[in-house]
């Protein structure tokens, strides 16, 4: 049978390989700024259908590629995991499109209300006809935003409203978009080209599609305020039945919730147990808060502005794909750049966006800095850098890109996975601290901060959303949005916008925050039962080249694929 698992490796496309390929295309042709953000040149300037319209079309496309892919027989290895990827998330699709939980999406950080301004951020600009296609875009928002406020209708009248603490975030953050100061005014602003100022006619166009633009958002920002806010409901928590869905969405693993739950106590507890360890090396007897007092006043750990934090973003990663290239992973050289960037917003969060399909974009780090933040700790945010970059992200998308050869375009650019994707990201983590990148104890100390973080959100997301009890480390009765914010502060390390920033995002984006630590935990078990099963003869390095050149799949679709049936 054909290798299909190295960096080099080729096959011939199969009749199922041809339907994904299909679907893929209608899914660029359905959602344009999709195709953007893959890299894919024309229709620059236009959005998808964010009505009802739109969403009933992707339902009818995933449909009928189910009712295709049900006649076709797998021809080769690629194809089981290709079928059996398609079943579970267009399967899926369709479950959250009946339930009517595709429309009306409204959160701080993944609606419509975000993505609508966001793909502006991933169009070139470095030609005066580029600068022509974002002013087209921005000419274009006042109706997208137009066909997402008929979903939001469409969902209230089903009783699907987001919560009121949502619906404020949402408002908030359209007005800083519309500001005398806010981004729209800042891109017209900071238009330029290589060469120089654009030609007086795209900067008047890029003027009259900025202005469209905030008389887009400041309509959303009025609809919000006057028509749904006064249906919103003030719980945040959405229940048992929703949660299930939307954690399998997040995981492509149906787990056992309240399993799941428990061992998310333990191992909070765990972290913090090893925590008080290294804070002991840090400082005899020091307390994990005394500890990070310590690092943080460290000035060796110290970046002053934004440019610095950008510059050693970019030296960590640089040094991180020089020294894993051809070590512990096979890096194929189009993929050993990594371009750090400040994001032009300042919302919170630190985010990754894949290369352009042919690497002409190279992949990207983003951190996105609240106002009024201008002091970082190294500490912290180095494995951080190896999330977002190498070995994490950047390794992982970066691959499914590179193999054109086998995997078909769906499999490589559409399906998308949290659980997988950033499962990955914290395996890698804690991968990089098991190979001794980060044996320095404050460094270590960071990434057990982080991992501390994903494991109290499976506490809280959990817990609140199903309303499970609290634990008695951390008080008593049944988990509320209140007592699970204070617990948030005890265990995640972060500046209180940033904190504000999570504590929305957890609540307005149920089962997403905690597939990334359940999304750990499968991977590491798919890994140590891939290695039970080979024994002596198991290879790390050849387990995640095989694992990461499957690309983005559901976690169930993962293990099957590593450990096919007897």
């Amino acid at each position: 049978m054909t290798d299909t698992t190295g960096p080099e490796a080729t096959r011939t496309p199969t009749t199922l390989d041809e339907l994904a390929n299909t679907y893929t295309q209608t899914l660029f042709d359905l959602d344009p700024a999709f195709a953007t953000v893959m890299g894919k040149p024309g229709r620059e300037t236009e959005y998808r259908d964010y009505s009802p319209d739109g969403y009933r079309a992707d339902a009818d496309a995933a449909r009928s590629t189910l009712d295709a892919a049900a006649s076709l027989r797998p021809e080769d290895d690629v194809d089981v995991v290709t079928l059996d990827a398609l079943n579970e998330r267009l399967g899926l699709a369709l479950e959250i499109h009946e339930a009517g939980h595709d429309i009306g999406e409204l959160n701080n950080i993944a609606s419509p209300a975000q993505e609508i301004r966001n793909v502006l951020d991933l169009m070139p600009t470095d030609t005066a006809e580029q600068w022509s296609h974002l002013a087209g875009k921005l000419a274009n928002i006042p109706a997208a935003l137009d066909g997402y406020v008929a979903s939001l209708r469409a969902a209230a009248d089903r009783g699907r409203i987001a919560a009121v603490r949502q619906v404020d975030t949402v408002i908030e953050q359209a007005g800083r978009y519309i500001a005398d100061d806010g981004y729209f005014a800042g891109l017209v602003a900071g238009a330029r080209t290589g060469d120089g100022d654009l030609p007086a006619s795209v900067a008047a166009d890029l003027a009259r599609g900025a202005d469209a633009a905030r008389a887009g958002y400041a309509k959303l920002r009025d609809y919000l305020a006057t028509e749904l806010r006064p249906l919103a409901p003030t719980e945040d928590a959405v229940g048992r039945e929703r949660y299930a869905l939307h954690s399998r969405q997040f995981l492509g693993s149906a787990v056992d919730l309240d399993e799941t739950y428990a061992w998310g106590v333990a191992e909070l507890d765990r972290i913090i147990a090893e925590q008080e360890e290294v804070a002991g090396q840090i400082k005899a007897g020091a307390s994990v808060p005394e500890a990070i007092e310590i690092l943080d006043a460290d000035p060796a750990r110290q970046l002053n502005g934004t440019e610095a934090l950008r510059a050693w973003m970019q030296t960590t990663s640089d040094e991180a794909v020089a020294a894993l290239a051809g070590t512990h992973f096979e890096i194929p050289e189009i993929m050993r750049t990594v371009e750090c960037r400040i994001a032009p917003t300042q919302e919170g969060g630190i985010y990754y966006t894949p290369p352009a399909d042919d690497f002409s974009r190279p992949g990207r780090m983003w951190w996105s800095v609240p106002a009024g933040e201008d002091t970082f700790t190294t500490w912290k945010e180095k494995t951080t850098v190896y999330h977002e970059g190498v070995p994490g992200h950047h390794l992982q998308m970066g691959y499914q890109t590179v193999k054109k050869d086998v995997l078909n375009s769906w499999r490589r650019s559409a399906c998308w996975v949290s659980g997988h994707g950033e499962g990955w990201a914290l395996y890698a983590e804690r991968l990089m601290a098991d190979l001794g990148y980060l044996d320095d104890p404050g460094d270590r100390l960071g990434m057990l901060d982080a991992q501390r973080m994903r494991a109290a959100r499976v506490v809280f997301d959990l817990g609140v959303h199903l309303g499970l009890p609290v634990p008695e480390r951390w008080g008593s009765g049944t988990w509320t949005a209140d007592t699970g914010r204070a617990f948030l502060r005890k265990n995640i390390a972060i500046s209180d916008g940033q904190l504000d920033f999570e504590f929305t995002r957890y609540l307005g984006w149920p089962g997403q925050a905690p597939a990334y630590k359940i999304g750990q935990r499968l991977w590491q078990q798919i890994r140590d039962d891939v290695r039970a099963r080979e024994g002596d003869g198991f290879d790390p390095r050849a387990f995640h080249t095989r694992a990461l050149s499957l690309g983005s799949v559901g976690l169930d679709t993962l293990r099957r694929a590593l450990i096919p049936a007897a």
